[in-house]
């Protein structure tokens, strides 16, 4: 640990870190084929092949929209875990419902790294205001704060006057939890006269952060940024003091793919989160989180080499309903791969009069009638539902992730 990085994995050469990501890949698939659905999933793949990110392509995602069905037919995990529930050390669940085993090891939800970037250092006292009930958003950033050696007061959300009276007792100069209720203790101190200034640095998730609320918090004296994390995973990616972007964590393998797709987007393309961990006990192959994001090109000025990504840019998952059926971000990806000479694809939905109406724009070189009649016709295929055709200039569709607009 030094002054600057958690530690030397942080700063190692970018090829260095994705060749030992992709040496420990094979044994990792190997624990996660313990369990019946990924055996099931991936039946047929050998581990050992599995070396490299065009090979990891390959294989199927696991949208974590379809947890919730999988964890009912088959709980409490959906025959995603190997082990018994009572091998893990807490367990939690998540709308949906979803269901999280919390691992035994030291740092279970790889977040005190995250919280080091945001300056939290040992033998600081921290006010944690996430969540204890049920979900696991407490405990992630409790058990971080507390493998990097912090006091955590175990605070949870709302209740004001209580909080006001830790603060003042304990100091904390650390805060995680919303962005929101960070504002709203603020606000309520200022009201109330309570002082609350020992808090000078936060890690915040769970909520939009804007740069306009980012720089009101640094006026009142505390320096907070933003970590990207979820209930299955823990920390996916944190902002550096480098303030570019979010920097991806050790021990994962992010994708970013095409919505509704397995298939990686051209580098600096928006496209959705997928992520596998590297992590035996409770492995996650290619898990669809539903978020969409873009990498950013380089290593950060901070000095990490890991990949870095713009942040949370939207949900990937467009799925909308016309005319009665449902429309999805699959079947627009199908239509572009029936026509590889297209571009962005970007299906649109209006009103016209008391009707549904739908528009697919395609970016081509060269726009014709033929192409055109062609597309129509293969919209009308794979969606079952008929739609005009609008042929656009290459590049005249926005970057952001977005194939399904619905704009009714």
């Amino acid at each position: 640990m030094s002054n600057n990085h958690y530690d030397a994995l942080e700063t190692r050469d970018p090829a260095a870190r994705e060749a030992d990501l992709f040496a420990r890949l094979p044994n990792v698939l190997r624990a996660a084929m313990a369990a019946p659905a990924y055996a099931e999933r991936l039946r047929g793949v050998d581990p050992a092949g599995i070396a490299s990110r065009d090979a990891l392509a390959k294989l199927p995602v696991l949208r974590k929209s379809e947890l919730p069905a999988l964890h009912k037919a088959a709980p409490p995990f959906g025959g995603f875990v190997a082990a018994h529930p009572g091998s893990f050390a807490r367990l939690f669940t998540s709308p949906g419902p979803i269901f999280e085993p919390e691992v035994t090891q030291a740092d279970p939800w790889r977040g005190a790294r995250a919280l080091f970037a945001t300056g939290f250092r040992p033998g600081d006292v921290v006010l944690n205001t996430f969540s204890y009930h049920l979900t696991p958003g407490g405990f992630i950033f409790d058990a971080s704060a507390r493998a990097l050696g912090c006091a955590v007061i175990p605070a949870g959300p709302g209740n004001t006057e209580a909080q006001f009276e830790l603060i003042e007792t304990y100091r904390p100069v650390g805060y995680s939890g919303t962005p929101d209720f960070l504002k709203i203790l603020l606000d309520a101190s200022d009201h109330a006269k309570r002082d609350v200034s020992s808090i000078k640095r936060a890690l915040v998730s769970g909520a939009a952060f804007p740069k306009s609320l980012q720089e009101e918090m640094k006026a009142r004296g505390v320096d907070a940024y933003q970590a990207f994390g979820t209930a299955d995973l823990g920390m996916v990616a944190f902002e550096t003091p480098a303030r570019e972007g979010m920097t991806v964590n050790e021990d994962l393998i992010l994708e970013i793919v095409k919505p509704g797709t397995g298939d990686p987007v051209t580098p600096g393309d928006v496209g959705e989160i997928v992520v596998t961990s590297l992590d035996e006990h409770h492995p996650w192959i290619r898990l669809a989180l539903g978020d969409l994001t873009a990498a950013l090109p380089g290593t950060s000025p901070c000095g990490r080499t890991n990949m870095r990504i713009k942040g949370w840019m939207g949900r990937a998952d467009q799925t909308t309903k016309v005319k009665g059926m449902f429309v999805r971000p699959e079947q627009v990806a199908e239509i572009g791969k029936r026509h590889p000479e297209l571009g962005r694809l970007r299906l649109v939905v209006t009103r016209a009069g008391e009707s549904d109406v739908m528009t697919l724009k395609a970016e081509c070189a060269s726009a014709n009638d033929a192409l055109r009649q062609q597309l129509a016709a293969t919209l009308r295929a794979v969606a079952k539902l008929g739609g005009t055709v609008e042929l656009v200039g290459a590049g005249a569709l926005p970057n952001d992730g977005k194939v399904i607009a619905d704009e009714r």
